[in-house]
């Protein structure tokens, strides 16, 4: 748990004091100490993503095939969503600035073994290492802002975190394939030795010194520790691979489902048996905060898809390439920017409720806006969703940082943080293994239905096969081979007609996974100046 103003590093587990809220102002190293968060923060969701556009230059360089590859991603978020809801914990045990302080040095040390690493087997192993240092910096970003600012400045904080969590994954892609195509794809990983120092300066100057707890290390949930580690990394395994697997079709995907399975049961034991789980579900009772945690696992399958969804789409059917693809997706941030300076007033004097019922029915809207797309459909096609997808983002993602810490009380933020963030991806990796399904049956079906239609039979078909083989043997005089020619264009048309449907129907899917979440968001309240959250369970 984060040390709060006011209150002595050792009583990290005492229940924090309140602050005269309206009164009290954050000081220099409070403001020090949020940066070093955000800072963190940004880069841990920066690493997410960095490493897809300069992908096939790795693989290359490692020589491993296309499949093996995506374990670079995934062996990534595994570890990654174990260690969010470990690092309250583990903030509890170490003291918060040791805490960051290790794992800014061990992020150091993983990023340097990608950046040399010349097999795959060592790139995985250094991926996972940076994504369980990595991912500790996310939820204690969090709970520095819940804990050093008081109420009447949280909204500022809030902002920055959510503004980050936001632009992290979009500026992930654009940097490290801007790196990989003008310097070289090992900066992808090497960029975060000046970053790393720099946070680790920002630790030292803004947090206080303080001590391990190692009773807390003793005294553990051990068995929702193991449920925890085993059951969400093979979880997120089956996810991500699932789909290329053929999903239960796999022996291997059918393995790691029972495994998945045997972690959550452990995680539902250690609910009775232990005396405070390592995954605070009694924070679920609160339907406030249950109500936060369901939407941000919708807006996360959201974000996520869309940052999926539009370069494929961009790539296969437009051509483009990933710095193409980046400068569109960058559109969605421009109004993190313009908003930025007035959200946290618009956080502080209007309902929670109004500004994330907006939020979801712009993002829906965004979706609806790119469901009749086309063949001939290219980048500027796609300002109009984006922008408004920007704006739909911070209205959404926004209260709902702020509304998750106000909905507990402060000493149980740390937990709460956790479970926020890991709700957040877990979302999005469900949203991923959901599209992707989508994605293959549909395309398939479409193929299958346009082929059907495009018979021997089928006079318009005829009159199209024959036009284009005497076009191209006009050229080059050989009919058998200008009919195999255009036969081969049409088999190419029908393919790309089958994915711009697929594609227009997945976004329709995603609107409407969204619009279900409003009636949820009414459950949200603004919270109130000097007013007491509730605490766990109550």
């Amino acid at each position: 748990m984060a040390d709060v103003p006011n209150v002595p590093p050792n009583a990290a587990q005492a229940p924090a004091a309140p602050q005269p809220h309206g009164e009290q102002r954050a000081g220099v190293a409070d403001w020090i100490a949020v940066a070093a968060g955000a800072l963190g923060a940004l880069m841990a969701t920066l690493d997410i993503s960095i490493t897809n556009s300069a992908l096939p230059q790795i693989q290359g360089e490692i020589g491993a095939t296309g499949t093996e590859g995506t374990w670079i991603s995934t062996g990534y978020l595994m570890s990654e969503i174990v260690m969010i809801p470990l690092a309250a914990w583990l903030t509890r045990v170490f003291g918060l600035r040791n805490f960051l302080l290790a794992n800014a040095a061990l992020f150091i040390g993983f990023s340097m073994m990608c950046g040399w690493s010349s097999t795959l087997a060592v790139m995985i192993a250094g991926r996972i290492g940076q994504g369980f240092t990595g991912g500790a910096m996310i939820p204690t970003a969090q709970t520095i802002i819940r804990t050093r600012l008081p109420l009447s400045q949280l909204p500022v904080g809030m902002t920055v975190f959510g503004l980050i969590v936001l632009l992290g994954p979009l500026l992930g892609p654009v940097v490290g394939g801007w790196l990989a195509e003008n310097i070289s794809w090992s900066w992808c990983f090497f960029i975060n030795l000046p970053v790393c120092i720099a946070l680790i300066t920002l630790l030292i100057v803004g947090l206080p010194a303080d001590r391990p707890h190692w009773e807390a290390f003793f005294k553990a949930d051990w068995l929702g520790i193991v449920g925890l580690a085993v059951g969400l990394s093979t979880l997120t395994v089956v996810l991500e691979e699932g789909q290329r697997e053929r999903w239960f079709e796999s022996s291997m995907i059918v393995t790691l489902s029972c495994v998945s399975l045997a972690g959550m049961v452990l995680i539902a034991i250690s609910q009775f048996v232990a005396k405070k789980p390592i995954l605070r579900l009694s924070l679920m009772r609160n339907p406030r905060y249950a109500s936060v945690i369901v939407i941000v696992s919708a807006v996360g399958a959201g974000l996520y898809g869309i940052s999926y969804l539009l370069p494929q789409f961009l790539s296969l059917v437009a051509g483009y390439n990933a710095e193409q693809s980046g400068a569109i997706m960058l559109l969605s941030g421009l109004p993190a920017f313009l908003v930025m300076p007035i959200l946290p007033r618009l956080l502080s004097k209007v309902d929670f409720r109004v500004l994330v019922v907006s939020g979801l029915l712009l993002f829906t809207l965004s979706c609806m806006l790119d469901i009749s797309l086309t063949a001939q459909s290219v980048g500027h096609d796609f300002v109009w969703s984006q922008l408004i997808r920007g704006v739909a983002q911070m209205l959404a993602m926004m209260p709902l940082n702020q509304a998750s810490m106000a909905a507990v009380a402060r000493e149980d933020s740390g937990d709460a943080a956790g479970l926020y963030n890991m709700a957040r991806n877990l979302g999005g990796s469900v949203g991923l293994a959901i599209i992707g399904t989508l994605i293959d049956r549909r395309e398939t079906f479409h193929t299958a239905m346009l082929r059907e239609s495009i018979s021997a039979n089928s006079l318009i078909g005829q009159e199209r096969l024959a036009n284009g083989a005497a076009s191209w043997f006009a050229q080059n005089g050989d009919m058998a081979y200008s009919k195999m020619i255009s036969l081969a264009q049409i088999a190419s048309q029908i393919q790309q007609q089958s994915m711009v449907m697929t594609y227009s129907e997945t976004f329709w899917v995603l609107g409407i996974a969204l619009a279900a979440c409003v009636p949820l968001a009414l459950m949200l309240k603004k919270p109130q100046p000097g007013a007491k959250p509730p605490s766990a369970g109550h």
